[in-house]
């Protein structure tokens, strides 16, 4: 067996590189290249090695540690978890400013690799620039903060240790039930030591995706809740689109007569005019999804692991006596809301269920309530979307706009706010992923940082970015990113002077309006924040427009543009829909001397009586 010397960075970087997926029958790199950011606990090493390879595994710079790890996050999700890429820092603010996205990846089990630099793991300089010092324990770094928040975690401490290490971390990267963040924590000295590998470690490796089938008992147990409900439905969440599954879905819901309720992870696994079409479920749902939900018998989850503001807090299912079958492949999930388990693939356990059902529908009524539910819905909808001569119109307007100056191919982009919740009630999605919004973690500054992901997943594709004042204000560094690689965005900021839905959700639950907009924060003089000059300064094209029409105009104008486009429009921070939705657990003071505090206690009560007691 022949060996080739290498540092154990080099030897990280040419495995990362040999590692193959299967994209529709097209052999293509796992990985699509590596965010870096260097410091001196990875330029040393990491970066020889990345330069080595600069021409067969790409090496891109980003601005901001957090930011490009978001990026990398959200080319996995545009890409159905079939590709990804990896980001590597040094030590100390560069690594922890990693856990954010490492979290964020972690809740919504998408795969990243990231590589923080870590100690000398000889320990001959201690304690080096940046190094966290323990007191009570000599082996901890900051690297330790990725251990809760990773699904698999690794520290390197000697350069042989690098084929073990990488071997697991890509096991857990690839497998659609374990699917997560790993994190392999590189000792800065280690990185530069040479060791003799073996040259097979080396030889490209394909990872395809595994498609567990149904257990035929656990198959035959939802055929049969299935054949006795009288009022099924189906909860299609972001396991759908990371099958692929959309055309199993569609096949299935037309064939049994199931209406199909979205998630924020599964919008977009049918499209919006689809007939079994309902859109969003849950908190931020619509009206045709709730009031089919809340009178389910049999509550088919696909793909979801049916979280808080999917299930309107354990209230949404009405029906105590409703039986939920879960298909999933992550066994974590089946026992939710004691469940019936399927543990499968979304697209076999989907066509293994749709041959067991034979020709078996719902019921003829049911079927016609669906149709009633849909059209009620988007008559109510369109008052929200509608053009307003208003001073500053709503979020909802906004969305309305876009809309009406966007193509069916468009991805919208967006995360944390109110903008997440109006999009999953408003947003009529087009083709599949066209729809991406990171609300497992509802991470703010997640948006821009995404978008350039998503645009660098889908480059054919229209991405538009909907963003806050706020959002926009944490994180905005990648518009640089953007325009220094060539991937052109079309962000919609919109500036309503604040946090306007925190604003909104303090108030509803009996609180005085404080430290959420920036006029009721502690100032002395209110910011005068121009967003189009410092757009403009990070090399995008940028404008303000006055109102919706001005903004449809503008639009048009954005997606002939070669370079990042930002337009930016002021909002009212007041209204919201609020139409659909449902509850949502927000724990409310059980005593206060404000009497809107207590008022919304007594609310909170009755709320919480209705939540279902397996979750």
């Amino acid at each position: 067996m022949g060996t080739i010397r290498l540092t154990a960075a080099q030897a990280m970087v040419k495995y990362l590189g040999q590692q193959m997926t299967d994209i529709d029958g097209e052999t293509m790199p796992l990985f699509a290249g590596i965010w870096a950011i260097f410091g001196h606990g990875n330029v040393s090493g990491m970066g020889e090695a990345l330069y080595g390879a600069r021409d067969t595994f790409p090496t891109f710079r980003a601005h901001n540690e957090q930011a490009m790890a978001h990026s990398a996050i959200a080319f996995a999700k545009a890409s159905r978890r079939r590709r990804m890429m990896a980001c590597t820092t040094s030590i100390g603010p560069g690594a922890t400013n990693l856990v954010t996205a490492c979290a964020l990846a972690h809740v919504n089990r998408l795969p990243v690799l990231l590589i923080p630099g870590d100690v000398f793991a000889n320990r001959r300089p201690d304690p080096v620039l940046q190094q966290v010092e323990a007191f009570h324990d000599g082996t901890v770094s900051a690297s330790d903060c990725f251990r809760p928040v990773s699904r698999y975690f690794d520290r390197i401490t000697r350069p042989e240790q690098v084929m073990p290490a990488l071997e697991r971390a890509l096991q857990v990267l690839t497998d659609p039930a374990e699917c997560g963040p790993a994190t392999l924590s590189f000792c800065q000295d280690v990185q530069a030591e040479a060791y003799d590998y073996p040259e097979r470690f080396f030889e490209p490796r394909m990872r395809r995706i595994r498609r567990p089938p149904p257990d035929p008992v656990e198959l035959a147990e939802a055929v049969a809740a299935l054949r006795g409900a009288r009022r099924p439905v189906l909860v299609a969440g972001g396991g759908v689109l990371y099958s692929a599954a959309e055309p199993e879905l569609a096949r299935f819901a037309e064939r049994h007569g199931l209406p199909v309720l979205e998630t924020q992870a599964g919008k977009s696994a049918l499209p919006d005019p689809h007939p079994n079409c309902m859109g969003a479920v849950g908190c931020t749902g619509t009206g045709a999804s709730n009031a089919l939900a809340a009178e389910a018998d049999v509550v088919l989850a696909v793909g979801t692991r049916l979280a808080d503001f999917t299930t309107g807090s354990a209230t949404l299912i009405g029906n105590p006596d409703a039986t939920v079958v879960m298909l999933n492949v992550q066994s974590f999930d089946l026992g939710k809301f004691g469940a019936l388990p399927l543990m499968a693939d979304a697209k076999v356990g989907l066509a293994a269920l749709s041959a067991a059902l034979g020709d078996h529908a719902a019921p003829a009524d049911w079927t016609a309530r669906m149709g009633h539910e849909k059209a009620r819905w988007a008559e109510v909808a369109s008052t929200y979307t509608a053009p307003t001569n208003a001073a500053l119109p709503s979020d909802a307007q906004v969305i309305g706009a876009v809309q009406r100056a966007g193509q069916p191919s468009d991805v919208v982009v967006c995360a944390a706010g109110g903008l997440p919740g109006e999009l999953h009630r408003l947003w009529k999605t087009g083709d599949a992923l066209g729809y991406h919004i990171e609300y497992g973690y509802s991470c703010m500054g997640y948006e821009i940082a995404g978008g350039l992901g998503v645009k660098m997943a889908l480059p054919h594709r229209e991405v538009i970015v909907m963003v806050g004042d706020g959002s926009y204000l944490m994180l905005n560094s990648e518009i640089a990113t953007s325009v220094m690689l060539g991937l052109k965005l079309t962000i919609v900021l919109l500036d309503n002077g604040g946090y306007g839905c925190i604003n909104r959700l303090q108030q509803e639950c009996g609180g005085a309006p404080f430290n959420n907009m920036l006029a009721d924060s502690r100032h002395v003089t209110l910011p005068a924040i121009d967003f189009v000059a410092h757009a403009r300064s990070l090399g995008a094209e940028a404008r303000k427009v006055a109102n919706l029409g001005e903004l449809e105009a503008a639009f048009a104008e954005a997606r002939a543009a070669s370079v990042t486009q930002v337009i930016l429009i002021d909002t009212d921070a007041g209204p919201s829909t609020e139409a659909g939705g449902f509850w949502w657990d927000v724990a409310v003071p059980q005593v206060s001397v404000r009497p809107e505090v207590e008022k919304a206690y007594e609310g909170y009560e009755r709320q919480r009586g209705l939540q279902r007691a397996v979750n």
